[in-house]
């Protein structure tokens, strides 16, 4: 569980502004683990389901607190051994799946189905999370969901995924759906507050991260995050001629892939020493029959999740760009209140120069940028275009 101790906590007291899905969980781990109390629902339990809601809203966390709940034999104390293991990933029980690539495929689906089919060896029940299940490939989704109609007695299915329309119909459709909500500023700012953030600092991350509890975390302690922003938010006034509008485009792609470099560079060396000891290639001349192959689909699965690094980077500015400019509609309309307080000053000059039209115009650029890149669009082709349509 990210951040802070468990020391006196319930492993539901992560999951903030949830209180309905919280509700919702614990009901079922009542009515799974109280067989013959006829006072509990018995149909508040079910073998598969499915955590949806916006990024940072907290699904790993909801679905490892409901393992945990299942896992343990007080509902989720926060305390006990089957609690702690769960939350830290360690419990022999409890599996989680979250992928760096870009899709979880059919045979890693399968390696899922065959452990769905085992008994739990020391807890009450084999839990299997897949907190990506919106990458699982169509052929994934059909092993996925065989396992999911016909169900071992002692197994449940937890997926998770932005919106039910993320996951392939046939999946969803046997699942439960619980949906997360976008966490209030004020309960963002005090769980950072209760993790050891002073209280300003704590505010004003959990304002600008627009209710993305893991970004907050990460602007409140780290430096580097905050440095970032604040050379995105820098973007908007700089777009002044199309030079600039080039070598802005090509700073956001070029850093997204160096970010992608230095964070995937060890993990890169240690899988292929791995795979070459395995093999049998370290200190021996030639390649075994096969290696070939294996080594080939190592590079490809770093190159995917290199690919997807970089564009969850991207996606980072992206969303910047989109909380400055919906801060100069905000402006120009007097709707709500800024979420960049500290830029109040170049958001009122752009307000000021352009109009509402305007306004919406750079934030449907923006979206268009994003489908684009998830489209296989080229990053930079995709974000020369979106500065030039800012400028314009």
């Amino acid at each position: 569980m990210p951040g802070g101790s468990l020391a006196g906590m319930s492993v539901w007291d992560f999951l903030i502004g949830q209180a309905p899905v919280v509700a919702a969980l614990t009901r079922a781990i009542q009515g799974a683990t109280s067989a013959g109390d006829q006072r509990l629902d018995k149909y508040a339990m079910t073998h598969a389901w499915l955590i949806t809601g916006p990024p940072g809203s907290g699904r790993s966390v909801a679905a490892r607190a409901f393992a945990a709940g299942l896992e343990c034999a007080a509902g989720g104390c926060g305390q006990c051994k089957a609690c702690a293991t769960t939350l830290a990933g360690t419990h022999p029980d409890v599996t989680v799946v979250r992928t760096e690539r870009l899709s979880i495929g059919v045979d890693e689906v399968r390696d899922l189905v065959r452990r769905s089919a085992m008994s739990p060896t020391i807890g009450s029940w084999q839990v299997i999370i897949i907190e990506d299940a919106d990458r699982v490939t169509e052929r994934g989704a059909d092993a996925l969901l065989k396992a999911i109609e016909e169900p071992a007695a002692k197994t449940i299915w937890v997926l998770c995924a932005p919106t039910a329309d993320d996951v392939i119909m046939t999946v969803r459709s046997r699942c439960r759906a619980v949906n997360l909500v976008t966490p209030a500023t004020a309960a963002i700012a005090a769980l950072l507050v209760n993790e050891g953030i002073d209280q300003a600092s704590a505010d004003f991350a959990a304002r600008v991260c627009q209710g993305h509890i893991g970004r907050a975390r990460l602007h409140a302690t780290n430096p580097e995050v905050a440095t970032h922003r604040r050379a995105i938010l820098d973007i908007p006034a700089k777009l002044v001629a199309l030079g600039p509008c080039l070598e802005l485009a090509s700073w956001a792609v070029t850093t997204a892939k160096a970010e992608a470099e230095a964070a995937t560079a060890q993990l890169d060396a240690e899988e292929s020493q791995q795979l070459n000891f395995a093999l049998g290639l370290s200190g021996t001349k030639g390649t075994p029959r096969g290696a070939a192959g294996q080594l080939k689909d190592l590079e490809e699965q770093q190159a995917l999740r290199a690919k997807r690094f970089v564009r969850d980077r991207l996606d980072t500015v992206l969303l910047e760009l989109t909380s400055y400019y919906r801060d100069v509609l905000v402006t120009q309309t007097g709707a709500a209140d800024l979420t960049n307080t500290d830029y109040a000053t170049p958001i009122a000059q752009i307000a000021a120069a352009t109009t509402p039209e305007a306004t919406l115009r750079c934030l449907d650029a923006i979206a268009d940028c994003r489908q684009a890149i998830m489209t296989n669009v080229a990053p930079l082709l995709a974000f020369e275009a979106l500065m030039v349509s800012l400028w314009g």
